[in-house]
C-alpha cells in the first residue's frame, strides 16, 4: 500500500481490492450518493468487478495520479476517496479533483484539507497548467469546498446524465485554479 500524501487530519493512500466491504457501505447512503445517481447505491458486484479495478489501473497508467483512500491519521478510519486524474478525453495538463466522504466526515473542513493538499501535489508536476473540479450547481456544499481550495468558477455547462436529480435542470458548474492563482495563495494565511 503506497501513501501519496499526509495532512494534519488526513492520509492519502493507494486502494488495493481489501478496500471493497467500505467503498460498498460509502456508496450505500442514499445522502452520499444523492448527487451523483439520486441515491440509488453502487451495486457490490459493480464496485468489486468495475469500479475498483478502475481505481487501481490508474496506478499503473498515470503515477501520482488516480483515486486514493482517505483515512484519519488518528484512528485509521477509512473516511472516503478523492480523486486527482485526467478526465476522460481531457488534456492531461489539466487534472480533475473530486472527493466522496461519508456522511460523519461532512462539515469538518476535511473535503477541503484534501482538495488543497491534491492541488499542489497537482502542481508539483511540471506540466500541470491547472486543475479542474465539476458539480451540479446547486450542489453548494461541493462549491463550498472548491471556492476555499482557491478554485474559481470557469463555466455552467449542461450535461446529459442517465438518472435524473432534483436540481439537474440547472446545470453543472466547473471550478478551476491555474498555476499562477495557486502560486498566489499557497503561501498565505488563507490557504494555511
Amino acid at each position: 500500500m503506497s501513501i501519496l500524501l499526509r495532512t494534519e487530519r488526513l492520509m492519502l493512500r493507494e486502494f488495493t481490492m481489501a478496500d471493497l466491504e467500505v467503498l460498498v457501505e460509502l456508496d450505500s447512503d442514499p445522502q452520499v450518493m444523492h448527487f451523483i445517481t439520486n441515491g440509488v447505491p453502487t451495486p457490490r458486484e459493480e464496485m468489486r468487478d468495475e469500479v475498483l479495478p478502475a481505481f487501481l489501473d490508474y496506478y499503473r497508467h498515470t503515477p501520482g495520479f488516480g483515486f486514493w483512500a482517505a483515512e484519519s491519521t488518528k484512528t485509521g478510519d477509512f473516511m472516503g476517496w478523492f480523486h486527482l486524474r485526467p478526465e476522460p478525453g481531457a488534456s492531461p495538463t489539466e487534472p480533475e479533483l473530486g472527493y466522496r466522504l461519508a456522511q460523519r466526515y461532512w462539515g469538518l473542513g476535511l473535503a477541503t484539507e484534501g482538495s488543497r493538499a491534491l492541488i499542489s501535489h497537482a502542481f508539483s508536476f511540471p506540466h500541470i497548467e491547472r486543475v479542474i473540479a465539476n458539480t451540479m450547481a446547486v450542489h453548494v456544499a461541493s462549491r463550498k469546498v472548491m471556492e476555499n481550495s482557491g478554485m474559481r468558477l470557469v463555466r455552467t455547462l449542461q450535461a446529459d446524465w442517465p438518472v435524473h436529480i432534483p436540481g439537474d435542470e440547472q446545470g453543472d458548474v466547473q471550478y478551476a485554479i491555474t498555476r499562477a492563482q495557486w502560486l498566489a495563495l499557497k503561501d498565505t494565511a488563507s490557504w494555511m
